[in-house]
């Protein structure tokens, strides 16, 4: 019974990290980031802003100044949450 408690415990926890947004992000939202100012992003607004708003979550391929970096966008209450990883 236990390990049924934790199991389920751990998939909650898991579904709850990529949620879709209740209400949907918009392109101002999106360019507020600074993304595409600062970045060279392969993939176009509109494809980030649905799978931002489909998934809660979307990891990008970009670069920085000729460094391979990622970039991970979080859909927040508050707003879009930026995370840069290098490569």
């Amino acid at each position: 019974m236990k390990l049924l408690s934790v199991l389920l415990f751990i998939f909650s926890l898991c579904v709850a990290c990529s949620l879709p947004p209740e209400k949907p992000f918009t392109k101002e939202q999106l360019y507020k980031t600074g993304i595409y100012t600062y970045f060279t992003v392969d993939d176009s607004p509109e494809s980030v802003l649905s799978a931002i708003n489909k998934d809660g979550e979307v990891v990008l391929n970009a670069k920085y100044r000729n460094r391979d970096v990622w970039i991970k966008l979080l859909g927040k209450l508050e707003g879009i949450t930026v995370q840069i990883i290098e490569k």
